[in-house]
């Protein structure tokens, strides 16, 4: 928790335990790994056999629960800003909960 107060008020990428990316604003973040995010997005990446361009759905204010969240990254915005997000292809990552 501690090396996420650095990334308060910076933009950020969160992978949840069910492979979703959510980018946003880290806004506030607790002891739970709860995060706060704001701006927030979902990259909804297609697979590369997919005709369908990739998809991004903005969500605003948005709360992740600390046990849905599987990595937080800061974004480099200037990198990120020069990518068109519908373009991109890859494969599922899959998610980390067992049923």
């Amino acid at each position: 928790m501690a090396t996420l107060v650095g990334y308060l008020n910076k933009k950020v990428l969160v992978v949840t335990a069910d492979s979703r990316i959510l980018v946003g604003t880290l806004s506030a973040c607790d002891q739970s790994t709860n995060l706060v995010l704001s701006a927030t997005e979902e990259r909804v990446i297609h697979e590369t056999d997919d005709d369908e361009p990739s998809e991004i759905h903005q969500l605003g204010l948005y709360l992740v629960r600390g046990d849905n969240v599987c990595s937080v990254g800061l974004i480099d915005e200037g990198l990120d800003e020069s990518i068109n997000w519908t373009e991109v292809k890859g494969s599922e990552i899959g998610g980390i909960k067992h049923v």
